[in-house]
């Protein structure tokens, strides 16, 4: 089973979720609201879940083997750095032609 795409549909400032992110999974299953999570000075992934009667939380999908986890960790951690590489250079460019246009007033 190959990842194919990976978006990151929305990214979090503060509290330990940081993204929520959407995968593809051999161009045929989307999968969608994995959770991008920094907690213990280390990021992880949460699988999207339903909360049952009783308070409880089961994953809707998720990973069977340790190894395919793992893949999808790191795909999906990769692309969540990414994303907030390209944000923070957006936020930085925007922020430098606010100087300069209010430098020309």
């Amino acid at each position: 089973m190959q990842i194919t795409d990976v978006k990151v549909r929305k990214l979090f400032n503060d509290g330990p979720m940081k993204a929520i992110v959407s995968v593809t999974l051999d161009n045929q299953l989307a999968v969608h609201d994995i959770k991008v999570i920094n907690a213990h000075d280390r990021f992880f992934i949460v699988m999207p879940s339903r909360k049952n009667p009783d308070d409880t939380y089961r994953d809707i999908v998720h990973p069977i083997n340790a190894q395919f986890r793992s893949v999808l960790e790191s795909t999906v951690i990769d692309a969540y750095e990414q994303a907030l590489a390209q944000a923070e250079a957006e936020a930085a460019a925007a922020e430098a032609e606010e100087k300069a246009a209010s430098a020309e007033d």
